[in-house]
C-alpha cells in the first residue's frame, strides 16, 4: 500500500486533471469526509497530477484546515473501533500505513475510552466463542484468540476476556 503508484505502469490515469481543476476537485474531495495526505497524494498521483503541484496542492489543503493529520487520526481511530470494532493493534497499523506520525497515533489511541474499550472486546469473544463450532475446548480457545488477535485486540487483554468468560 505504501509504494501505491512508484514505478508501475500499469497504474495509468482514466483522466487527467488540470492543476485549477485538481484544487477544486481536491477541496470537494477532503472536504466530504476526513482524508489524510497519503489518500490526497493518491488521488492526485491518479489524476495525472506532477510531484511538485501535488506537494503545493497538499500545502494549501493543509493552510486551508482541509487536512490535518491529527484530526484524521482521531476520526479515523473512532469510527473504525466504535463501527468495525477494531482493537487499537489494527487501528495502529492501518494509521501506519497511511503515513501518519507517531504523534498522531499515539493521539489517536487516547481517544478510545479504556472501559468501552474492554466491553467492546469481552462483547467480541463472547459472540465468537458461541459462533464457533469445535468439541476440543483447546482448539476453540485458540481459533477464538487467532480472531481476537487478528481484530487487532493485544495478546493480554485477550488472554483475561477469556478467563472471565470461563
Amino acid at each position: 500500500m505504501s509504494s501505491w503508484g512508484k514505478n508501475n505502469d500499469y497504474q495509468t490515469p482514466k483522466n487527467y486533471w488540470s492543476v485549477q481543476e485538481a484544487k477544486e476537485k481536491i477541496q470537494n474531495f477532503c472536504a466530504y469526509q476526513e482524508r489524510c495526505a497519503w489518500e490526497v497524494r493518491r488521488k492526485l498521483f491518479e489524476k495525472g497530477i506532477q510531484e511538485k503541484d501535488i506537494e503545493e496542492l497538499l500545502e494549501f489543503l493543509t493552510q486551508e484546515g482541509y487536512l490535518d493529520e491529527e484530526r484524521f487520526a482521531r476520526s479515523f481511530a473512532r469510527g473504525k473501533f466504535r463501527l468495525k470494532k477494531w482493537g487499537k493493534n489494527r487501528i495502529q497499523q492501518e494509521l501506519r500505513l497511511r503515513k501518519i506520525s507517531q504523534a498522531s497515533i499515539r493521539a489517536a489511541l487516547v481517544e478510545i475510552d479504556p472501559e468501552e474499550y474492554y466491553d467492546t472486546l469481552l462483547t467480541q469473544t463472547e459472540k465468537k466463542w458461541e459462533s464457533t463450532q469445535e468439541k476440543d475446548p483447546f482448539k476453540k480457545r485458540f481459533k477464538v484468540i487467532q480472531y481476537l488477535m487478528s481484530r487487532g485486540f493485544e495478546q493480554d487483554l485477550i488472554q483475561e476476556a477469556i478467563g472471565s468468560m470461563q
